[in-house]
């Protein structure tokens, strides 16, 4: 007989044993950096409450849960629809917390939403955070990675930086301060300086309002690229609940046939991104639909629809028409300040959307994000105010901004410019306890192994520990993120490549994934 919930398990498997055994030596390690205490103070007439043959099993015991638990996470998916990371919001349920991807009101304070709540931390050390040892010796750590760093794959002038996230420390440098093009990785710049500036519980709204003497419905694009027109909206904004909410709101006050408009005013300057058109992301407007994609895919490169904020208002009003309300053909126009609210629809808060953004690279929502920073921070809504904004944040938190150029939120434009300094102390900036509204700027980076850009990569590595965001053009390669060392410490990381046009971009992500390995491997104390 087969028992349909142990399917899951069966095909959690490969996962669950690549955890266990990535984990189990570092229990080990700590199980025995703790037992000379026990025995001191055993000598010292201390109540002995564990016994030192206890450990073994202790160990034995915590491998396999954590093996259980990565089970659980593997069966259940990293990702429930809107976002959200299921495994903590699963956490968060059997805490009796709320929040999660729904967040719900708090008290008191009706209509807002409630924070979710943050991860606990990961694999901290037995007995405390306050057990763990200090970082890494420079000089070992040294020798484990400059020769690897020397890989003819990386270019001619690779450049890295690995920080003690507890101290704050840098252990190891190479040209750590030299600014080069970053690729992908510059999202964590415009995680950070988004999640600053709004918080982890601001969402984005689309709306529809009605211009009293006109009868002129304007749909008003909030800046919510992850708008779906889709039958199942899975938690994001859906364009069916806003047009069946304005229907509505119309027939109460009688109108059936209206003038359709729809407002793009949010964002200014031009639409199009400096590289020009590119299958990697859609016009950059404030009002789009499914990310202007013309079929059901949500991530990768696809051509795009000629004009996202046309296209979504036409479904729009064709929406609208299945719900009785005839429409004209929209067009372009700006809600007035008369103009009476119908209905909206709001966006999962960006606390999740940033791991969505970090997670799958997702182009649209970085520079939907960085234009929101600009807003939020009263500089103009365009590429050089998202520039403007995303350094004076950084800037703002203490961060070493000298050198560095947002020219875009997505990192596609080649005329940025971050150094592996700024990389590591952004990840160490988010991993701050006075910071914990900047979070989700690790909680969504990529698991090596397991989920997001980095599924198919570290899998005769450090799978599972790794957490990086990748960042990919010609000639540019970089890895920037987070792990637990061999000796439970928690590093974050940035190796940046630059010259490397003429090698496969698959061999230079495996130097670059031999030497995050070696990071996490090295017992370098």
């Amino acid at each position: 007989m087969v028992v349909p919930e142990l399917r899951p398990w069966r095909a959690a498997g490969p996962h669950v044993v690549r955890i266990a055994a990535a984990v189990r030596p570092r229990l080990a390690r700590a199980a025995a950096t703790v037992r000379p205490r026990l025995a001191r103070l055993r000598g010292a007439g201390e109540p002995q409450v564990v016994r030192p043959k206890t450990w073994g099993y202790t160990a034995g015991a915590a491998t396999a849960g954590l093996a259980l638990a990565a089970g659980v996470v593997t069966a259940a998916g990293p990702w429930d629809s809107s976002g959200q990371r299921t495994a903590e919001r699963h956490r968060a349920v059997a805490l009796h917390r709320p929040g999660g991807a729904d967040h719900g009101s708090a008290a008191g304070a009706p209509g807002r939403p409630r924070p979710a709540p943050s991860a606990g931390p990961v694999l901290t050390g037995l007995g405390g955070v306050s057990t763990v040892r200090s970082g890494p010796d420079g000089k070992a750590l040294a020798d484990a990675l400059t020769p690897l760093l020397a890989d003819p794959a990386l270019g001619p002038r690779p450049a890295a930086a690995v920080v003690d996230v507890t101290t704050g420390r840098r252990l190891f440098g190479k040209n750590p301060d030299a600014a080069s093009t970053p690729a992908s990785t510059t999202k964590i710049a415009t995680a950070v300086a988004a999640l600053s500036a709004m918080g982890p519980d601001h969402r984005l709204t689309t709306r529809a309002a009605l211009e009293p003497d006109t009868k002129e419905v304007v749909l008003v694009g909030g800046g919510d690229p992850t708008l779906t027109a889709r039958e199942k909206a899975h938690g994001q904004a859906s364009l069916r609940d806003l047009a069946q909410n304005t229907a509505a709101a119309l027939a109460d006050r009688g109108i059936r046939e209206v003038t359709l408009s729809y407002d793009t005013t949010l964002y200014t300057g031009t639409d199009r991104h400096p590289i020009g058109k590119n299958d990697n992301l859609a016009r950059v407007t404030p009002l789009m639909a499914d990310e202007g994609r013309p079929d059901d895919s949500t991530s990768g490169p696809i051509e795009r629809v000629p004009d996202p904020a046309a296209d979504a208002a036409r479904t729009f009003g064709d929406l609208l028409k299945s719900y009785g309300v005839k429409t004209t053909a929209p067009g372009p126009s700006k809600a007035t300040t008369r103009a009476e609210p119908l209905a909206k629809v709001s966006s999962p808060p960006l606390s999740a959307l940033v791991e969505r953004m970090l997670t799958h690279s997702d182009n649209d929502l970085a520079e939907a994000l960085a234009r929101q920073t600009a807003i939020a921070t009263g500089h103009p809504a365009d590429f050089a105010g998202a520039d403007k904004a995303i350094s004076a944040r950084l800037r703002a938190l203490g961060l070493p901004v000298k050198g560095a150029a947002f020219k875009d939120g997505s990192g596609l434009d080649r005329a940025d410019r971050l150094t592996p300094g700024l990389l590591t102390a952004l990840l160490a900036k988010a991993a701050d306890p006075s910071h914990p509204e900047l979070r989700p700027a690790l909680t969504g980076l990529p698991v090596a192994g397991f989920t997001g850009t980095l599924t198919s990569r570290y899998r005769d590595g450090a799978s599972g520990v790794v957490r990086a965001k990748t960042g990919t053009l010609s000639g540019v390669n970089a890895l920037a993120g987070t792990l637990v060392d061999e000796e439970g410490r928690l590093l974050a990381f940035a190796f940046m490549t630059t010259g490397t046009e003429g090698i496969e971009p698959a061999v230079t992500q495996k130097a670059l994934d031999r030497v995050a390995s070696a990071l996490a491997d090295c017992g370098c104390g």
